[in-house]
C-alpha cells in the first residue's frame, strides 16, 4: 500500500533503471556521455530512502528525457558504494560525461530535489520542461495501465509531495492502491483529498472503484450464481449477486447486462439497487467507455419507455 512518501519498488522504463556492478559502467558512465545520469545509492532498510527515491523518480520522469536515473542498492553492490565513497545513505551523485558533477546526502525537501534536477540538466546543456508534473502524471497513468501499480503509486505520491493541488494525482494514488488490493489505504487517500476536490469526476470515479473493489472481496462464485439464476430467473437476489461476481471477475459488460435485466424485471427491487449499482459501475469507468455509453442508452430506454 502507498501513501505520500512511501514505496521502494524497482523502477521501470528507459529513464529509470536498477543498476548493478556489472551494468554501472554502461548505464552510468557511458550513458552520461550523452545525457546526465543521477545515481541514487539506497537500501531497502533505509527509511529516508523511501521518501527520497520516489521523489527523485518523479522529478526525473517529469524532465522528459533530459536526465536519466540509476538506482544502486548498496547492500547488493558494495564495491560500487566503496569506490564512490558512499558513507551514508541516501547518497545521490549526478554524472555528466563520465564524471560526477554534483550530489548530496540525506533526504531533502521536494523543492531542493527539483532544483537539483534542474542543475543537473543545465550542466548537460539541457533545459527542464515547464510541464514537468503533467508529464509525470501521464507517465504514472501509463504505468498503472500497464499493470505497474506500485511504480505508478510511487510516482503519484512523489507528485503530491511537490504539488497538493493536482486532483489527478490524488485519484491516481487511490486507484494504484486499489489495484494493489490496499483498499483501506485507498480510502485514506480519498479521505485526505482536499474538500474542494471532493466532487471532481476523477475523485468520484475513484470512490466508485473503491466501492466495487470492496464488493469484490465478498463476491460469490460465478458458476454457482449463474446456475441459481438459470434455475430460477425470478430470484433477483441471485441475479444481483451474479452481477457483482461478474464484475469482480473483470466481466463488466456482462455485469451491466445482468443489472439491466434485473431492472427490467423489477426497477424498485431492494430500493432501486440495480439502478444504483449501474451508476456505480458507470462512474468507475471513463465517460466515453462503450460499456457506459451502451449501458446508459439501454437504461434510459427502459426508464422512459
Amino acid at each position: 500500500m502507498l501513501e505520500l512518501g512511501q514505496g521502494t519498488a524497482a523502477p521501470a522504463g528507459d529513464l529509470i533503471k536498477d543498476v548493478s556492478e556489472s551494468t554501472f559502467m554502461a548505464e552510468v558512465v557511458d550513458a552520461s556521455m550523452t545525457v546526465p545520469v543521477i545515481v541514487d545509492f539506497w537500501a531497502p532498510w533505509c527509511g529516508p530512502c523511501k521518501t527520497l527515491g520516489p521523489a527523485l523518480e518523479a522529478a526525473v520522469t517529469a524532465a522528459g528525457g533530459a536526465v536519466k536515473m540509476a538506482k544502486v542498492n548498496v547492500d547488493e553492490n558494495q564495491a560500487i558504494a566503496g569506490q564512490m565513497r558512499v558513507q551514508s545513505i541516501p547518497t545521490v551523485y549526478a554524472f555528466w560525461q563520465g564524471q560526477p558533477v554534483d550530489g548530496f546526502q540525506g533526504a531533502v525537501p521536494p523543492s531542493e530535489i527539483e532544483e537539483f534536477v534542474k542543475r543537473v540538466i543545465e550542466a548537460g546543456g539541457g533545459e527542464a520542461p515547464d510541464n514537468g508534473l503533467e508529464d509525470a502524471l501521464v507517465a504514472a497513468e501509463e504505468m498503472l495501465a500497464e499493470g505497474d501499480a506500485m511504480g505508478a503509486g510511487e510516482t503519484f505520491a512523489a507528485i503530491l509531495e511537490q504539488d497538493q493541488n493536482l486532483v489527478a494525482a490524488f485519484s491516481g494514488l487511490a486507484r494504484a492502491n486499489i489495484a494493489m488490493g490496499a483498499l483501506d489505504q485507498a480510502e485514506a487517500v480519498l479521505n485526505g483529498t482536499p474538500a474542494e476536490f471532493s466532487a471532481a469526476p476523477e475523485i468520484e470515479a475513484a470512490h466508485a472503484q473503491l466501492e466495487l473493489a470492496r464488493q469484490a472481496e465478498n463476491a460469490g462464485p460465478v458458476a454457482e450464481l449463474r446456475a441459481a439464476v438459470e434455475a430460477n430467473p425470478d430470484d433477483l437476489t441471485a441475479r444481483f449477486d451474479l452481477a457483482q461476481a461478474l464484475h469482480a471477475n473483470g466481466d463488466t459488460e456482462d455485469a451491466v447486462d445482468a443489472l439491466l435485466e434485473l431492472f427490467r424485471r423489477d426497477r424498485e427491487w431492494n430500493d432501486g439497487a440495480a439502478k444504483a449499482q449501474l451508476f456505480t459501475i458507470f462512474e468507475s469507468l471513463k465517460p466515453n467507455d462503450p460499456i457506459v455509453l451502451n449501458g446508459r442508452r439501454k437504461l434510459s430506454s427502459m426508464i422512459f419507455a
